[in-house]
């Protein structure tokens, strides 16, 4: 069996779905025995794991599976291994480098209030 990292995209609509569009993307690991399988499963937990639920509003909120976008062979399970990468081009380096700057503060921030 093979390790493969994949993307699954959601659709997030609330209400009359009014609001500005949402979509949840997700980075799973499978393990399968092949890419064509992998995709195979990944759909399958698309598919399963959409939703349907009431918020604090009563209003209904609803997870659609839109598809599969990425798929990428792990080629080691090892500490620090590296399971995806991206490149970002961005025609305002100072933007992009302070918006990760922000996540990363986020990040930190949430790191030290679960410390116990």
């Amino acid at each position: 069996m093979i390790w493969y990292t994949v993307k699954i995209i959601y659709r997030i609509t609330s209400g009359d779905g009014t609001h500005t569009a949402q979509f949840d993307e997700q980075l799973r690991l499978i393990n399968a025995a092949n890419e064509h399988a992998a995709f195979e499963k990944a759909n399958s937990i698309g598919i399963a794991e959409q939703s349907d639920f009431l918020n604090e509003k009563q209003e209904t909120v609803k997870w659609e599976f839109i598809a599969v976008t990425e798929i990428n062979q792990v080629n080691s399970l090892a500490d620090g291994a590296e399971l995806y990468y991206t490149i970002h081009e961005t025609p305002d380096a100072e933007r992009y480098m302070e918006m990760v700057r922000r996540k990363a503060h986020l990040l930190s921030f949430r790191r030290h209030l679960n410390v116990g």
